[in-house]
Formats: structure tokens, sequence, C-alpha cells
């Protein structure tokens, strides 16, 4: 039996809708700029034509269960939410096809990618890597995961509220790349594997949030994300 000088970080996991056993998490990936009126408002607008999707990656120990209190987080005077619909993954594929691309699915959440923005845009105006503005502490906020294995969501509506008020609304069927395209281009260049969660991008919209504010946001057929920001550490 391996012994270790202290204990090894607990495997995270998400409840699953209408089971005891947990999913657990393997791998959290994150498709940046995948709805043309989000990208527009971040000041790069994406041409399909001529570009692929591009990821990011977020450690499992930020993942956080829907209906959390977070601490609002140090270094950044602009904390945002981002509303976005998860994919999980049930099966392992490497270079799928976008025509088998739903065999990997195991089912969906619904999620929120919390950001550093000032961070995340200094990083990126110096070609550096995002890390401190998107692998945050407790940034990745996700619901039960509900099984659909097999299923292909290509529309529906997104949405999320601050306090109440309405900030974010659009349809998955905006998306840049669907869901199909992102599995088939990931698995170029990862072997995905059952546990592996992609948030499939966030529509305009995005804002800051303040110690005190309520999130709510909705990924219809799937589930509410719920997120309370309290005060700093």
């Amino acid at each position: 039996m391996t012994s270790y000088l202290f204990s090894p970080p607990a495997v995270q996991s998400l409840p699953v809708r209408g089971k005891s056993e947990q999913f657990p998490i393997n791998r959290l990936f994150f498709v940046g700029r995948n709805y043309h009126a989000h990208a527009v408002e971040m000041g790069k607008p994406v041409d399909k034509t001529v570009e692929r999707p591009f990821y990011f990656t977020k450690a499992p120990q930020t993942l956080v269960h829907s209906g959390a209190t977070i601490a609002y987080p140090s270094e950044t005077k602009n904390y945002h939410f981002e509303m976005e619909m998860v994919v999980a993954i049930g099966k392992a594929g490497f270079r799928v096809s976008q025509d088998k691309a739903h065999e990997l699915i195991y089912g969906y959440a619904a999620g929120l990618d919390m950001t550093r923005r000032d961070l995340q845009l200094v990083a990126r105006d110096k070609g550096r890597p995002w890390d401190l503005g998107k692998d945050v502490e407790n940034s990745s906020v996700c619901t039960e995961i509900v099984p659909m294995e097999g299923q292909i969501i290509d529309h529906g509506p997104i949405a999320l509220q601050v306090n109440g008020e309405t900030k974010q609304s659009s349809d998955v069927d905006k998306l840049i790349w669907n869901v199909r395209e992102i599995i088939a281009d990931l698995s170029l260049f990862y072997h995905l594997q059952p546990g592996d969660l992609i948030y499939t991008g966030t529509p305009e919209g995005v804002g800051a949030v303040l110690p005190g504010d309520h999130i709510t946001g909705q990924v219809a057929g799937v589930g509410e994300v719920v997120l309370h920001v309290g005060q700093p550490d």
C-alpha cells in the first residue's frame, strides 16, 4: 500500500440526477469565444471559415457545486460571470468523427465559468497564459449531471440573472462550433475520457459581480445553476 507525506486531493465529483452514484471528474475543458456576440463584445470577432475552436483548462479542484457561497477572489476588481452549457463525457474517444461524437456523451449540466476579467485581459494582451484570470479557486460552478446518453443538444434557451435581473439571454443554437464539432475537434488533441467536462462557451452579456450578489442561470431542458458571491477572505 502506497503511503503519502500528506493526504492527496479528494476526487472531485458531481451528483447525477436519479442516481446514487456520483460522476467523478477527470478534466475540465473550456471553449473560448464560442458565441459570435460574445466574441464581438470581447473585441475578438471569430471567422469560422479560417479559425478553429480554442480551449483552456482548469484544475478539477476549482469545481464548485451549484448553490454554494464562494468568497470574492483576491487580486481582482472585475470578477465576471459566464453562463455555459456543460457536456459530460461518458466514454473514451480519440480522433472521433463528428457523426460519432454523440457516442461519447453521458449527459449535460448548467455551469458558470467565473473569471478574473482584468487579469485575463492583461494576460491576453501580453500574449501570456490565462491561468491567473481563469484557473481561479472555486470558479468552475456546475449543477448535477443530467443523464442524456448519446443525445445532442443543438438548440434551446440559455440565460443568466444577477439579483433577479437578466444579464445574458441567448440560445444554444448560436454556438459557433456546436457540440458535435467541439467533441470531434477536441478529440484530435486529447484522448477524451469518462469524467471529462466540456464547458461549451458563453453568450454575450458577461459582466462583473460584487460581494453579496446572487447569480442564477438556466440551460433549457438541463437545469439551473445558482451561486452566491461572499465577502473576500
